[in-house]
């Protein structure tokens, strides 16, 4: 008796997870739901802090950003791409350039208000995660 209420509570609790193993909110192949996005992007070549480009992104489709559709596309399956990185993190001292880009806004439906550099190693690659946002910086 014991078996078959360990299995019928096994069965139960496989049953309710989605089929990638999550509380049931994605379904194999498909990203989570995008929710309210809208960005506004500003990049700056860097020493002068002066702006020189500005996009806007609203998800799922619209925006100056070049290719809004896909911009949304790649943010929709990131669980956290505009995430600080950990105070307790060990970086490499590489320099990778001046430039800098500041998101504002709301994703998935939640205030974003943050800053993108290229000072060392761990800066680069937060920057490289989203880099798709940041389009003509090189």
């Amino acid at each position: 008796m014991k078996f078959v209420v360990l299995s019928l509570t096994a069965l139960a609790v496989t049953g309710c997870m989605g089929a990638r193993g999550t509380s049931g909110t994605e379904t194999a192949g498909r990203a989570p739901p995008v929710g309210s996005t809208a960005l506004t992007i500003e990049i700056s070549a860097g020493k002068s802090d002066r702006l020189t480009k500005v996009w806007t992104l609203t998800c799922p489709d619209q925006g100056s950003l070049p290719q809004p559709r896909r911009a949304c596309e790649r943010l929709a399956p990131m669980k956290k791409p505009f995430a600080a990185t950990p105070k307790s993190s060990a970086c490499t001292l590489v320099y990778g350039g001046p430039q800098v880009a500041t998101v504002r806004g709301r994703f998935r439906g939640r205030t974003v208000s943050t800053r993108f550099s290229r000072t060392n190693g761990c800066e680069i690659s937060r920057w490289n995660r989203v880099r798709f946002l940041f389009p003509g910086v090189r």
